[in-house]
């Protein structure tokens, strides 16, 4: 499908990478990870066609289809969700606008015996068999599937594309790219502007995908689920496995240890023969065999070890005084933004040393209540800070809060009181800006840099309380690893909101869910709020359990709640199977239509064809009904 041989990059005269071959294949599901800065989103911009490379070759087979993710979008104001996504079918757009034509100059003409209105019968019927073919009776239900995939609501489909945040425009253009079947499907930190529900739908999406998928992600839970190949850019080059990410973490490491093994056994080989060149070239006799063992050794292939980067910051959180037993109470808290009602009836009751998650879709008041919490926003209700509490935020798009035309140093320095000022530069090598890259200007960091500037900002004071938003963005594997054994160390209280399943395993021990306007507390970590959720059905996302009142729930409340959920547990069942029998049927369609678009008399000659044909796609249009009845039933609930 895709061969890439040799290929090189280079940045002011430094390589980027080099000598980088590798092919993609149809059914390949890639993670493509390594360090920040190490080259990935630059070679998906290379593969995509949209960044130049110095050296090397790429081919392709004709016609091939690629889909980038791109972080830069621009939408036309004025388009609904709906008519946006729809973007995405340029082909059947075109085609639909050529039959509006064709429909509309049949119906002004009267001359039904003419060549002329023969010839719009031919092209009617031509332009109608090329918009089923491309699936033009299809997409509008295709697109509605994923959009409420992605956690958009039926109510939402009419709502102008400019209403909405930009995480939410990512969504769209993501749905876009999903719904375009390319052969190719590259994919930059797909998950960033996704929360738990939604990435566990995509998932099951991504599995079920006909063509190749080349991922870069920091959600290493993400990519062990999806791909079934690893390929790591390190120290400017590339390791590449057949295993999902952890296991190609093991293989790799075995392989490495082999190799110090073998390395370590040749290099004793190398000495005996050394230490017996030196003893016969004293001798005459022996200079021949001295000669002949030096000849040896030139030939002899020399066992490299695989290089490893294995730089990661440093990072420990400092606890202040000790507070009060109490940290947080907050009673009756709400919260609007003109009509839109945020989350109403909200109470919390947060003792010292807990460790609480805030999970939930986007939009439902995670971040919010973060900020009531901090101060920065005000809120209906009463929230009490107790005593001693000294609360150290890191706001979700804390990096943007930085000066660009300040360099690392002055970032920090800046920052800091004259108790702190003299550690500023290791504070700064524990976040690995060592030597000249403390003089870098914050504007031409990446991502990942400014996120653990903003990071090492937050060490400069000690605090007895945490309340991190997202802090894993832009971080990699490595960098993310390091920040949770830190916080799993930390010995003060922590509030995570955070979309990560990995990152968030043995962190918390209560997790609250915010969803319909409220919170419900779940006591236990994010691997029991899952169980307990159900998540990982693909339809689970928006469309299960009313929140319960909060106390005094009796029996006969709980028996209905069980009963309620096995009814939607074996309604998901169901829809499940559907789901993946209408992947399952579409994939044999397109191919039908792929054959006729190719060789269409020898196609129609088959016995059967036409029957075999209808046949299928009655069944799947029986199919489809049978999604929006389930669908619909699951709402219900």
């Amino acid at each position: 499908m895709l061969n890439i041989h040799n290929l090189r990059v280079s940045f002011q005269g430094d390589d980027l990478f080099s000598g980088i071959s590798f092919q993609l294949r149809t059914g390949d599901k890639v993670g493509l990870v390594g360090k920040n800065g190490a080259g990935k989103t630059t070679l998906l911009r290379i593969i995509a066609g949209l960044q130049e490379y110095d050296n090397g070759q790429i081919a392709t087979k004709k016609e091939l289809s690629i889909g980038f993710l791109r972080q830069d979008i621009d939408f036309e104001r004025g388009r609904t969700v709906l008519e946006e996504a729809y973007e995405a079918f340029i082909l059947i757009k075109k085609l639909e606008k050529q039959l509006e034509k064709i429909n509309a100059q049949l119906a002004e003409r009267t001359d039904y015996e003419s060549e002329g209105y023969h010839q719009l019968m031919v092209d009617l019927n031509e332009v109608q068999h090329q918009y089923e073919i491309h699936g033009g009776y299809n997409y509008k239900g295709d697109t509605e599937r994923v959009l409420q995939g992605l956690g958009f609501q039926q109510k939402d489909f009419s709502m102008p594309v400019n209403t909405f945040s930009g995480g939410w425009r990512m969504r769209i253009e993501l749905a876009k790219l999903l719904l375009q079947n390319n052969d190719i499907l590259l994919l930059d930190e797909p998950t960033n502007h996704l929360d738990i529900e939604s990435i566990i739908w995509f998932e099951e999406f991504l599995k079920t995908y006909v063509g190749a998928i080349v991922i870069v992600s920091h959600d290493k839970m993400f990519l062990d689920n999806i791909t079934n190949r690893t390929i790591e850019i390190s120290l400017g080059k590339i390791y590449d496995y057949n295993k999902p990410y952890s296991k190609y973490l093991i293989l790799r490491s075995e392989i490495r240890e082999q190799q110090l093994a073998s390395k370590k056994n040749q290099q004793k080989q190398i000495e005996h023969t050394e230490k017996l060149i030196e003893k016969f070239r004293a001798k005459a006799t022996k200079a021949s065999m001295a000669q002949s063992l030096i000849k040896k050794l030139d030939r002899l292939e020399r066992i490299v070890v695989d290089e490893d980067d294995n730089r990661v910051m440093a990072l420990h959180f400092p606890v202040s005084v000790t507070p009060g037993k109490v940290v947080i109470n907050a009673e009756n808290i709400a919260k609007s933004y003109g009509d839109n009602l945020v989350f109403q009836h909200v109470n919390l009751l947060i003792e010292r040393n807990s460790k609480i998650s805030f999970v939930g879709q986007n939009g439902q008041g995670k971040s919010t209540l973060a900020k009531c919490i901090v101060g920065e926003i005000q809120h209906q209700g009463k929230l009490i800070l107790g005593h001693n509490v000294q609360i150290g935020y890191f706001a979700q798009n804390q990096a943007d809060y930085l000066d660009g035309r300040k360099t690392v140093l002055e970032t920090m320095i800046d920052a800091a009181n004259e108790k702190n000022r003299s550690k500023v530069r290791d504070i700064l090598g524990a976040f690995l800006f060592r030597g000249e890259e403390v003089d870098k200007y914050v504007r031409v960091l990446s991502g990942g840099e400014r996120n653990r500037l903003a990071l090492a900002k937050l060490l400069l004071q000690p605090f007895n309380v945490l309340v991190l938003d997202e802090p894993t963005n832009h971080l990699d594997i490595k960098s993310k690893n390091v920040l949770k054994e830190a916080l799993k160390k930390y010995e003060g209280t922590l509030i995570l909101v955070s979309h990560d399943r990995d990152f968030l395993q043995g962190l918390s021990n209560k997790v609250y869910e915010f969803k319909d306007h409220r919170i419900k507390e779940y006591l236990g970590d994010i691997d029991y709020y899952l169980e307990q959720r159900n998540l990982r059905n693909m339809r689970e996302a928006e469309k299960r359990t009313k929140v319960l009142p909060e106390k005094g729930l009796k029996s006969s409340s709980n028996k209905k709640e069980y009963e309620d959920q096995k009814k939607i547990k074996s309604i998901q069942n169901k829809l499940s199977k559907i789901e993946i029998s209408i992947t399952k049927k579409e994939k044999e369609i397109k191919e039908i239509d792929f054959e006729l678009s190719v060789n269409y008399e020898e196609t129609i000659s088959q016995h059967n064809f036409f029957e075999t044909y209808q046949e299928k796609k009655k069944i799947l249009e029986q199919l489809m009904n049978d999604w929006e009845t389930i669908t619909q039933q699951i709402e219900n609930f």
